[in-house]
This record gives C-alpha cells, structure tokens and sequence, in this order.
C-alpha cells in the first residue's frame, strides 16, 4: 500500500524565507509614527518607504532575477538572502531618512527576487501530484508574515524601539538562510541554464499578459479594501479602535484557510477557482461598500474578502506556469505584476476617498474584481470550445454494442512509469516525503 503524496519539507523551509521577507515588507505599516520621530520626518514621508518598496520590488526585481540566472539556484538564494540581510542592517543602524529609504530599496529588490526563484524551486522539488500545495506552502509564509509578522514585528517596535524591529527580523532571516543551508538540496541552474533570451522568449506570447493582468487585478481588488479596512471599520462601521487589531486578525486567519483550500484545487481545477474566487470577492466587496454601516454583514463580508482575495494566489501561480513555465524570470514577473496590484489598489483606493468617502475604495475593488472575470473569458471559451471537440470527437457506440475503440480502452494496462526528476531525487535521498 502506497503512503499519500505529501509535500516535501525543503518547500516549508521556503515558506521561512518568505515569511522573514514579507514581515520585513510590512513592518513599517505598523511603525509609522515611532519611525518619523526617531529619523525627524512626517508620518507621510514614512509612509513613501512603503511605496518605494513596493517600486523597488515591481521595477527591480526581474532585473536581479536575470542577473542571477547562470548561478547554481541555492547560490541565488544566499546570495538574496546576504542583500537582504544588508539591507535590513543598513535600516536597523539608519542615521537618517536617505539611509532608511535606500535600505528599503535594497531589500525591496531582494525580496521580489527571491520569490521568484523559491516560487521557481517549488515545482522542482515536489512531485506533480502536489504541486499546487506546494505553492499553496510557500505562498503561507505570504499569508503568516500578514497574521503573525505584522502585529510580532509591531509589538517589538513599540516595547523595544523601531530599530529593535528590523534587529529582530534580521534575526529571523538569518535563521530562515540557515535552515536553507540544510534543508534545500543543491541544484543547478534553473531549466534554460541561465539564457536570457530563452528567459524572454515567453513574454513574446500574448495571452501570458492577459494572465499576468488578472493576477494584478485580483490583488488589486482586495488590497483597495485591505489598505482601508482601520478607517472603514471606525469611522464607517463605528467599531472602537481596539476592536480593529482582532478583526485584523481575523482576517489574517481567514487568509492562512483559504490559501489552504486554494491549493488543494489549484493543480485540478486552476481556471475555475479563479472563476469562482474572482466572483465571491466581486460580491463580498460589493456587499461590503453597501453595508458597511452595519457591523455583522461588515464583519462577514471583511472576512469573505479574506477568503476569496489574496488566496487566489496558487491557483494564479499553477495559471501562469502553464501559460509560460516555471523558470525564475515568469515567476519574478508575475510578483511584479501582483505589486502593482497593491500599488494599484492601494493608492487609487487613497484618490476614491477623497472623492467618495471611505467607501469608495470598496466599490474600486469590486470594479476591479469584474475586470478580473472580464479577463478570464478567453480561456474560459477556450475551454469550452476544447471540451465541445473533446465530445464531438467521441464516437456514439449504440446500446448493447462494443466498438473496436472501447475494447482496446478496456485492456489492462500497466502502470505508467515516470521520472521523479533530479530535484525530487534529492528530496528523496535527504529522507524527505516524495511518493512511493
């Protein structure tokens, strides 16, 4: 009897790295006030270090990503984690606000970069049956750096001091580059050996856009709601502000189970989960922006959000790659176009509520969430069209008949036989889970 295919723990290892870098991406969200007295500047210049950090990642990443393409991907992945560690150093000793915002740059780069080759070492170390959950793994240090990295990270900077914050996620990323170092076997250089016009060659094909560009609409609808969620739920809802940091994480919990769910479909069913997701999120934010003066259908409808939004990233993932492939530079260009999502949401959301209260970056979300289903229709014709040739093409076999076609179909045949791949191998020989 075969044991279940589960997914290898190397990929965990991966989540470790993610969550050391999103926790750093959202520490200053949490800092802002104790940042600007301590560098001398206004709360709004701090808030630029969040938006050059967002540009860092969208503009630069790639850029780092093809530099790194000829090296071996263990090599990459310390070498993003040293530039990474340097630039939160350079933030936790920052003597003042030009020094705080290159170290954001850098580590902005970094982290982009590195999503996309442990996004890119994923499928290598899983086997196929579980690909999707693999994602779905590495995608929960996303989801964990939001519920738990944001508030620990908040908690330390107000009892300890801003500087405190980035010592201690300097910390936890030494501890993540660590636990690379013996839990990630060796590999090469991705598939393509590091060709930069091979790299390219698959942005030359015109429906990856449109997939990237539901990805970036998906984001972008939930974070124009996200980024509002503290003013909406006081000032609209009337909740009191100590209400607000349980409900936050709440909706990081909700969040952490819908990744979950997401990415036990995502490798079966891709496009109609998106479907679904873009369509629950189209409703929960449209429900949202009518009710948000009453606090159980706002509650319900925030906590939905959190389970249709942000989650649809395996299955966006297991989308992409099969549109292009799986290789570093895709996945650093589809985290790019997931940034600009937020960027997106995030500050045209901040224009709506100038002119249309607080509400109006829920009604933003929810026209970007019908954009987002307006630009799956392609492949969901397409999909049509294909299951339409698939039954045309079966032949009608009358009652109480066999056709030749059925009885070779009911041959037996052996099982099939597939390679594991050099990187699942490695698993296998460190003792890790791979199918028997």
């Amino acid at each position: 009897m075969s044991r279940a295919v589960t997914v290898p723990r190397p990929v965990y290892v991966l989540s470790l790295g993610i969550f050391a870098m999103v926790t750093s991406e959202f520490v200053v969200a949490g800092l802002m006030p104790q940042m600007a007295e301590g560098l001398g500047v206004s709360v709004p210049e701090i808030g630029y270090l969040i938006t050059a950090y967002a540009a860092a990642m969208a503009l630069g990443g790639p850029f780092l990503t093809v530099a790194l393409l000829r090296l071996g991907q263990k090599s990459a992945l310390f070498t993003l984690f040293a530039v990474f560690l340097a630039g939160n150093v350079l933030a936790a000793t920052a003597s003042g606000y030009g020094v705080m915002l290159a170290a954001r740059v850098i580590t902005g780069v970094a982290a982009q970069a590195f999503f996309g080759i442990a996004l890119s070492l994923a499928p290598q170390l899983t086997p196929p049956a579980v690909r999707g959950r693999a994602i779905g793994v590495v995608m929960n240090g996303l989801m964990l750096g939001t519920l738990l990295g944001l508030p620990l990270s908040t908690l330390v900077g107000e009892r300890l001091g801003w500087r405190a914050a980035f010592w201690a996620i300097t910390l936890l990323t030494g501890a993540a580059a660590l636990a690379t170092a013996a839990g990630v076997p060796r590999l090469g250089p991705s598939e393509g050996g590091g060709d930069v016009r091979r790299e390219l060659a698959a942005f030359r094909n015109s429906r990856l856009w449109l997939v990237l560009s539901t990805s970036a609409l998906i984001i972008g609808a939930t974070f124009a709601a996200f980024s509002y969620l503290n003013p909406v739920l006081t000032e609209v809802t009337g909740f009191g502000t100590g209400a607000v940091a349980p409900l936050l994480i709440a909706y990081g919990a909700a969040t952490v189970v819908g990744n979950t769910v997401v990415a036990r479909l995502a490798d079966r069913y891709a496009l109609p989960v998106l479907l679904c997701g873009l369509a629950l999120n189209l409703a929960f934010l449209t429900g949202f922006a009518l009710l948000a003066h009453l606090a159980v259908p706002a509650v319900v409808c925030m906590l939905g959000i959190g389970l249709a939004g942000v989650t649809m990233n395996p299955a966006m993932i297991v989308r992409v790659q099969r549109t292009a492939n799986a290789r570093p530079l895709v996945n650093t260009v589809h985290s790019s176009f997931i940034t600009f999502g937020v960027m997106i949401g995030s500050s045209v959301g901040g224009l709506s509520v100038g002119r249309f209260g607080l509400r109006g970056p829920l009604w933003l979300g929810a026209a970007l969430a019908a954009l987002g289903l307006l630009t799956l229709v392609p492949d969901l014709v397409r999909a049509q069209r294909r299951r339409a040739r698939k039954t045309s093409a079966t032949p009608f076999v009358s009652p109480g008949t066999t056709s030749a076609a059925s009885e070779v179909n009911t041959t037996p045949r052996p099982p099939a036989v597939t390679d594991p791949g050099p990187a699942v191998a490695a698993c296998a020989a460190t003792g890790r889970s791979v199918p028997e």
